[in-house]
Parts: C-alpha cells; sequence; structure tokens
C-alpha cells in the first residue's frame, strides 16, 4: 500500500509523526508493508518556493498513491492561507472526494461534556457533501472597502452531487447495520437548493426497506445532538452543514484532538486527516493530542479492506484512553510522541497475542 504523507504545518507535523509510527506497528505486528512517502507541500515550502502544489501535483496523488495521509494546514506567515486551501481543498475538488466520513464514536463517559451519557449514546457518523455547497468559490464583491461593498456568495447544489451523498450514506447503513438516515437541510428557509436535497431523500429511502428515514432541519438536528444523540445513526448533509455539525459531534467525543475523518471517492485514491487545526504556537513542543491523527489512520486501512488491522489500532487507542495514557488534554500526563509510543507499543502486543492464538 502506496501512501503520500502530507505533514502540513505546526502541530500537524507533530500529530502526523505518530500516525506515521502506528502505521509502522500495524506492519510489523500483521505483516503489512506500508510504502510511504513524504512530501514537503506545506507552509514552508510555499514560502520557499511560492508554490502550494505542483501543476501535476493533483494528478500525482490521483495516480501513483493508494491513498493520501494529510496533517493540519495554516500558518500565520501566509495570513490568506492560500496554501492551505490549494492544498487541502485543491485535493478534495480535483481528486473528486465527495464523501466527507466523520465518525463521532465516545470512547470514555469522561470525556463527553454532557452529564450522563456513555458510548452507547454518541456512536454515530456523518456524511457531508464535499465539492459542493458555498464551499466551491462561486460569486464575488463588487465595490469591496467601501460602504456600498456587494458580497454575493453562491450555494452550488447539483442532482449528481446530491444524489451521490445520499445512496452513499443509505448504502452505508445498510451495509453496516445501521438502521436510521437523518438528512438535514433548511429546505424551510433555503427553498431552492434544498427541495433538491427533499426530493432526492424521498426518492432513495423506499429502496431501503430496513433503514428509517428521518428528517431534521439542520437547527433542530444541531438541538437534538445535544438533547439526546443517541437517537442519531447515520446523518447525511451538505457541505457548510456537514462542516459546523462535526466540530460539534467532535465535542461530544472528546474534542477536536479525538476526531478522524475521511475524504474518499470510493474506488479511487481518498483522503484522509485529523481535523483540528495547525495550532502553530503549540508546534514542537509535544503536547497536542495525536489520537485523532492515528484513528485517521486507522480509517484509512479500512477503507483499504484491512478492517481487522483497523480494529486493532481502535482497540490500542481505546486501551490508551481508558488508561490515562494520553495527554493532558484528555486527563493523561503523557507528551504526543509518549501516547504514539505506547499506542504503538499496544498494536504490537495484541499483534503478537494474536499470532500465538493463531
Amino acid at each position: 500500500m502506496r501512501v503520500a504523507v502530507i505533514p502540513g504545518d505546526g502541530i500537524g507535523k507533530d500529530v502526523t509523526a505518530e500516525a506515521v509510527k502506528t502505521l509502522r506497528a500495524v506492519g510489523e505486528a500483521f505483516g503489512r508493508s506500508f510504502d510511504l512517502e513524504t512530501l514537503p507541500y506545506g507552509a514552508d515550502y510555499y514560502l520557499e518556493t511560492g508554490i502550494s502544489m505542483p501543476p501535476d501535483g493533483y494528478a500525482m496523488l490521483r495516480d501513483q498513491f493508494d491513498a493520501i495521509f494529510m496533517g493540519a494546514l495554516g500558518d500565520p506567515r501566509i495570513p490568506d492561507m492560500r496554501h492551505a486551501r490549494e492544498i487541502l481543498l485543491g485535493t478534495r475538488f480535483e481528486l473528486d472526494l465527495y464523501v466527507n466520513y466523520r465518525p463521532v464514536k465516545l470512547i470514555d463517559p469522561r470525556l463527553c461534556p454532557l452529564k450522563g451519557r456513555n458510548a452507547e449514546d454518541v456512536n454515530f457518523v456523518v456524511f457531508r457533501e464535499n465539492t459542493e455547497g458555498l464551499y466551491v468559490n462561486m460569486g464575488g464583491r463588487f465595490k469591496p472597502g467601501t460602504p456600498d461593498e456587494i458580497a454575493l456568495q453562491e450555494d452550488v447544489n447539483t442532482h449528481k452531487g446530491v444524489h451521490r451523498i445520499i445512496l452513499y450514506a443509505f448504502e452505508y447503513a445498510a451495509a453496516h447495520g445501521r438502521t436510521r438516515v437523518c438528512m438535514s437541510d433548511k429546505s424551510n428557509a433555503l427553498g431552492y437548493g434544498h427541495a433538491l436535497w427533499q426530493r432526492v431523500f424521498q426518492e432513495l429511502a423506499p429502496q431501503y426497506p430496513d433503514v428509517e428515514p428521518v428528517h431534521l432541519y439542520i437547527d433542530a438536528l444541531a438541538m437534538q445532538m445535544i438533547k439526546n444523540p443517541g437517537q442519531l445513526d447515520v446523518i447525511v448533509t451538505n457541505n457548510m452543514f456537514g462542516d459546523i455539525i462535526t466540530d460539534l459531534g467532535a465535542q461530544l467525543q472528546g474534542g477536536l484532538g479525538m476526531a478522524a475523518s475521511a475524504n474518499l471517492h470510493p474506488g479511487q485514491t481518498s483522503m484522509f486527516e485529523p481535523v483540528h487545526g495547525s495550532a502553530p504556537k503549540y508546534a514542537g513542543r509535544n503536547i497536542a493530542n495525536p489520537i485523532g491523527a492515528i484513528l485517521s489512520a486507522a480509517l484509512m486501512l479500512e477503507h483499504a479492506g484491512l478492517v481487522r488491522e483497523a480494529a486493532e489500532i481502535e482497540e490500542a487507542v481505546k486501551a490508551a484512553v481508558m488508561s490515562g495514557n494520553v495527554p493532558p488534554e484528555i486527563g493523561g500526563s503523557l507528551g504526543t510522541r509518549e501516547t504514539g509510543d505506547f499506542i504503538a507499543a499496544e498494536i504490537r502486543r495484541r499483534g503478537a497475542r494474536s499470532t500465538v492464538d493463531r
């Protein structure tokens, strides 16, 4: 399995190193070969060369690698964050990674800010349409910087884009024993584009008789995520709304440092990343939480069909969290590197035990 590793900026470099460490431990423990090639793209490269991504960079990622692992991007030395948009959003759009997959899974009840909630109450997935909506950057500004300034931002929804993400959500639910798909929009106020979401959802739902279709307006969904997250199973929504509610979901599982994500195009090279920021002031201080990055590596293996290996990473992470061998951010006392060391050692231990059991 050949993987392009783009560590990014700030703590992206710190946590990506631990994800790589974890993948190497999986390779050693389970006899897997991972060809991990580190690529330099990020703020330092941009400041040195003026290039965010080479002209053939997206094609190279698509054609020469099986997967892409990307760390956080963002650096105050580049105030407009152009490099981050071109690397991250550029990869999503150029590789047509239309599925943003965010599992929201609580490991330890003490990490949830809601009182009285346990792991069974916070265990759902969000599928966010990843290539359309307000993020296509259609629109413009007229008379900028004046009292008469006008700014327009277009929300683009195509039948193709809406159909394939809702279809993916239903297919995922059916394949993984999930019994409910909730589609969220704001069709009561945004009647044109979101009417399309309503129509496609209503057309697809009858094809999955074992999956209950549910609709919630986005404001109601946000309320229900706090009031009763246990009712949620699979959520599908648009680009902007998905961006917002997945951060809310991350807090339910212990913060952005715990959150993993995948940017997928089924059957093609896809990208995996933790979703926290680059936090430059914490870079190199050995205090960042690497668990979101490590769990993103697990998603990468799962998507590649290495389900057992992905599950072993998840179990090793659970062991670290439950035993307190984690950073102070989530109640432990270890540094970034030491947390990665513990999880890698746990993977090797579990792999050795598995070999003995066979």
